[in-house]
C-alpha cells in the first residue's frame, strides 16, 4: 500500500479522462479499465464531476466490474448459488 492511499483511504486508485470525441476512459492503476462511450459517458460525467471523491471511486468501481471484494467465497455457497 502506498502511503497515498493512506492519506485518502477512499481513493480506490480509479481515474478517468474525457476524449476528444466525448468518450470517457476510465484507468485504474494506471490501466484503461473501460471506455465509456455515449449516453453513458455524459450519465457518468454528470454523476462523478469530481474523480476523487469517494463516490465517483465507487461508481468508477462498478462500472469496470472491480467492485467485489472478500465475499466471493460466501456467495458461492449460498443455495441460489449452487450448480
Amino acid at each position: 500500500m502506498s502511503a497515498d492511499q493512506f492519506e485518502r483511504p477512499h481513493d480506490l486508485g480509479f481515474r478517468y479522462r474525457v476524449r476528444k470525441g466525448g468518450d470517457v476512459e476510465v484507468t485504474h492503476q494506471g490501466r484503461v479499465a473501460a471506455t465509456l462511450r455515449g449516453e453513458r459517458a455524459t450519465g457518468f460525467l454528470a454523476e462523478a464531476p469530481d474523480p476523487s471523491a469517494p463516490e465517483a471511486q465507487q461508481l468508477m468501481a462498478r462500472l469496470t466490474g472491480n467492485y467485489r471484494r472478500g465475499n466471493e467465497r460466501l456467495a458461492s455457497r449460498h443455495p441460489r448459488n449452487r450448480r
